[in-house]
């Protein structure tokens, strides 16, 4: 048995969360400097929709999160991506428009927990406790793990392939789609991360002689390196899928 744990009324697990639920991600995806003039806000208006996933011996298996939007349902209305959705949370909640779908904004499962199904009902139990809560429409914008293999493929075309049994190639993916979600459409700047060419080499482990573009561990596209700007820029692509 499993538990779905606001994180608001669970402190005691901050601490290993904050460690646990890190190591999957590259170091660079958190050097966002949009998402930081959000975070302090989001978290203050948004408390409500950050969870653990417990065991019944109130082990910490996994975490997600998300925000509420207004959205009309159609593909032109979708927020860029993962930044421009937090930006579009905080400030409609500030304007008091009324929100009417939920975005499944990040998901994870510890290291020595996966592959054993948690992911799915860390989602599945999110998802339905947005629709109770009056939002009947969920959507993600999803990072698809196996871009990874494929830096210099169009987003657009990624989201295309799938496997011989017709699910998409990407199993982060198939994921979503076996929980009954659609992919929806390319979000080809999710995020944009800009660093100095030594916070890019430390973040990647890498050096950059000079400029140019690189293919970057982890990179689900490739980085730009300025050496005259000492400027590096990313841009992360995603995958908008729906959920209900």
């Amino acid at each position: 048995m499993y538990e779905l744990v606001p994180v608001a009324e669970a402190p005691q697990y901050d601490e290993e969360a904050e460690q646990r639920f890190v190591e999957e991600w590259p170091e660079f995806i958190f050097h966002d400097a949009e998402v930081k003039k959000y975070r302090e806000r989001r978290a203050e208006f948004f408390r409500d929709w950050e969870f653990y996933l417990v065991s019944a011996d109130e082990r910490l298996i996994g975490g997600c999160w998300g925000v509420p939007i207004a959205w009309d349902g159609t593909v032109d209305d979708l927020p860029a991506g993962f930044t421009d959705t937090l930006a579009r949370s905080v400030t409609s909640y500030e304007q008091g428009v009324v929100p009417n779908t939920f975005v499944l904004m990040a998901a994870a499962v510890r290291n020595d927990e996966q592959g054993r199904g948690h992911a799915g009902r860390v989602i599945t139990a999110v998802r339905d406790r947005a629709i109770a809560g009056g939002l009947p429409q969920v959507i993600a914008p999803v990072r698809p793990t196996l871009k990874s293999r494929y830096p210099l493929t169009p987003i657009e075309t990624f989201m295309t392939w799938t496997r011989e049994d017709g699910l998409p190639l990407d199993p982060w993916l198939r994921t979503h789609v076996r929980l009954g979600a659609t992919l929806l459409a390319p979000a080809p700047v999710s995020q944009t991360m800009t660093g100095t060419v030594a916070e890019w080499e430390k973040w990647t482990g890498m050096l950059y002689p000079s400029s140019g573009t690189y293919v970057i561990p982890d990179g689900l596209t490739v980085l730009d390196i300025d050496r005259t700007a000492d400027t590096g820029v990313y841009r992360e692509p995603n995958i908008w899928m729906r959920h209900a």
